[in-house]
Order: C-alpha cells, then sequence, then structure tokens
C-alpha cells in the first residue's frame, strides 16, 4: 500500500503510514458482524420519518403510485418510461444490499411545493457498509439560470437577466461507502432532462449517467471486471461507448487542485440524445442492473479480508478526496444546490468518516503509492 509521509519532523510526534503500519504491528479483522448484525427487512418494510416540512419540500408517510405531473401518464411518454425505470433500479439495488449486509435502508419519501417529490433510501451503520444511499428524484418547475448553466455545462451562454427556465428532470442517484478498506466505493447516477423553450433556445432534452468505482487498494482483477461489465453493456449499443465513455468518466472524476482522479473511473456521459429515446432508456436500465453485476462481486470478495489501522487510515483519506470532488467539481451537487434541492439527498454520498491529514504523502513501493499512480495517471490504465 502506499504509505503517506507527513513532513513533520519524527520527533514532534508525526508518523508515516508505514510507521503506523509497523505500530499497528497484527492485522486488525473487520468487525465482527455477526455480533453486531439486525435481521434483514427489505425496503418495503424500511421506516418512514413522520411528516415535516423543510423548506420547499415535505415528508409524506405514503409513496404514491408516480412523483410525476398530474396527468401525465401516457405510457409512451419518455419521463413515465424513465420513472419507472429508476423506481424500479432503486427496488431492485436496495434489495440486493440489503441482502448482503443484513440491515434495512431507512426511506423518506418527500414531495416538493413546486413541482414533483423523492425517495430517499439511507443505510447507515450497516454490516458491510458504513453508508449507501440509493436516492430517486423526480422534479419539475423553473430553475434559476445558473443552474441550467450547471446542468449543461460551464459553455453555456446565458443571457443577462434571463428569466428562471422550466424544466424536467428524473433521476437515480446511489454513493456505497464500504467499512472494509480493501472494498471499493461506488457512485451511480442516471437521469433524463428536459427544458422548454427559453430565451430563443428551442425544447432540449437530453439522456446522462454512468457508473464508477473508488478503490483505496488495487485490484487489477477487480477493475478487469468491473469495467469489463460496462464495456460489455456499452458495445450491445455501440462499440464507441465504452472507449468514449471511459475517457469521458477519466475527464470528469479528476480533483483539479490536487492533480488526480477520485478514483478508477468507469462511464461517464452527459448531453446524451444522439439515438432514439427507447434506445437510450433501454441503456440506462441495462446500467442499473450492471451496479449489480459489477460491484457486488467484488464486495463479496473483499467484505471479510482482515486490514490494519493503517490501511483503515488511509481509507479515510482517500474518502477526503471524495469529498473535495463533490462539493467543488461535481455538477450534480451544484445543481441541487442552486435549484433548493432537497440538502438530505444532495449530501447523501458524503461519507460518514474522513480524514484529512497535513502534508501527507506516499512513500514508493507501497500499495498506496500502486493506487495513487492509477489516480494520477488514469488514461494509462485500460482494464480491457
Amino acid at each position: 500500500m502506499q504509505v503517506l509521509k507527513t513532513s513533520v519532523p519524527a520527533k514532534a510526534g508525526a508518523r508515516t503510514l508505514s510507521s503506523a503500519r509497523r505500530v499497528a504491528g497484527t492485522r486488525v479483522v473487520a468487525r465482527n458482524a455477526a455480533a453486531r448484525r439486525t435481521s434483514a427487512k427489505h425496503v418495503t418494510q424500511a421506516v418512514s420519518s413522520p411528516q415535516r416540512t423543510i423548506s420547499e419540500h415535505k415528508y409524506i408517510d405514503k409513496v404514491p403510485d408516480s412523483l410525476l405531473r398530474e396527468g401525465t401518464d401516457d405510457t409512451s411518454d419518455t419521463k413515465v418510461r424513465m420513472e419507472r425505470i429508476i423506481r424500479e433500479g432503486q427496488d431492485m439495488i436496495c434489495k440486493a444490499i440489503e441482502e448482503i449486509d443484513g440491515t434495512s435502508f431507512h426511506q423518506d419519501a418527500w414531495v416538493r411545493d413546486e413541482g414533483g417529490g423523492g425517495i430517499s433510501r439511507v443505510l447507515a451503520d450497516g454490516n458491510v457498509w458504513e453508508k449507501a444511499g440509493v436516492n430517486v428524484s423526480v422534479v419539475y418547475g423553473t430553475m434559476p439560470p445558473e443552474a441550467y448553466r450547471a446542468a449543461k455545462g460551464s459553455d453555456v451562454q446565458v443571457p443577462p437577466d434571463a428569466p428562471r427556465v422550466p424544466f424536467f428532470a428524473c433521476g437515480i442517484s446511489s454513493v456505497m461507502h464500504p467499512r472494509n478498506p480493501h472494498c471499493p466505493t461506488m457512485h451511480f447516477n442516471y437521469r433524463y432532462f428536459e427544458t422548454e423553450e427559453w430565451c430563443g433556445i428551442p425544447p432540449q432534452s437530453w439522456f446522462g449517467g454512468g457508473t464508477d468505482i473508488t478503490p483505496s487498494y488495487l485490484d487489477k482483477d477487480d477493475m478487469k471486471h468491473f469495467h469489463g461489465t460496462y464495456k460489455d453493456i456499452c458495445d450491445k449499443y455501440d462499440s464507441s461507448w465504452y472507449p468514449r465513455f471511459k475517457e469521458w468518466c477519466d475527464d470528469y472524476f479528476v480533483i483539479k487542485h490536487r492533480g488526480e482522479t477520485r478514483g478508477c473511473g468507469g462511464i461517464f456521459y452527459d448531453d446524451l440524445n444522439e439515438k432514439p429515446d427507447d434506445t437510450l432508456l433501454s441503456f440506462a436500465k441495462d446500467n442499473l442492473q450492471g451496479v449489480i453485476d459489477a460491484y457486488l462481486p467484488i464486495v463479496r470478495k473483499h467484505k471479510d479480508d482482515a486490514y490494519t489501522e493503517q490501511e483503515k487510515r488511509w481509507q479515510q483519506v482517500r474518502r477526503g478526496r471524495y469529498v473535495e470532488f463533490n462539493l467543488v467539481y461535481d455538477r450534480g451537487t451544484i445543481f441541487g444546490l442552486k435549484t433548493g434541492g432537497r440538502i438530505e439527498s444532495i449530501l447523501m454520498s458524503m461519507p460518514l468518516t474522513s480524514r484529512w491529514e497535513y502534508d501527507m504523502k506516499v512513500e514508493p513501493g507501497t500499495p498506496e503509492a500502486e493506487i495513487m499512480d492509477v489516480f494520477k495517471n488514469p488514461k494509462s490504465y485500460n482494464w480491457v
């Protein structure tokens, strides 16, 4: 593992990750899941929060059949079909996570005064995952021009004093932070946007999404499996998509002020409308199944691995990098904050624990150095 090294002299009490490894001595086994395990409950039994209001978001006890605008029930409508895909995907993935973890998700359902709502599910302090969240949102109304820029990219020209933009957006997003440092963090997001005519710009619609993986320690076989799964999905639709979306992912998840990527990539795409909606809806659905096929075998492989305190410390340092990217660069986070989104849902991606240490560096020849080379040079690694 790549070991961090601080520039503070040892006599001042500082130590590197390698010294922490020596101090730790014996390996520490992950918490005894059996001692902590609660009986598994499926999502349908998740406990709802009492009704309360925060800003424009009101919690509700019963999840409606649809969060779309009343009267939007044409089964051929892309909005209707995408909502069905993301809600079925949420059920499927949460059920699979519960079966591995033995802990149930907590569920909140909410509606917004302006239109739409969402279903947030979070598993915290579980046996396998410290924190896992799977959120669905279906929202519509108007957004400020700066939110439109965040949704479409910073190169969009917004007229001065422009009015608010009528929009529709629905999507599913998830981040999963395991306990064991040898189990990677995983993130996915699949979404659909529509905007009405605005300031001379014609109505637009597009799909976006992606799944990416963030290990603290490199297992090349795991990365080949993860990337291979998504290459197979992409190749069903267009053989150019995997290399294109893999490069897009490497370019997007860059922590610019660190000069490194957040993780080991995956696929990422946005503003996608080059194929019929039927094709892009099917692609999103297959990618949600891909979460189970690509990620969960890796978790099963490593969830019971022994690990040291030093390895846990490195995991928390890398989670600090995760926080930095999400709060500074992530378009979804920025869009949510600029549209007055539900804060608990927006910040669901934050890890339960993270760490920042002053001037920490890695030592050559360690596992930490190995994974840092991937973060520094992502395009040098072709996993498939």
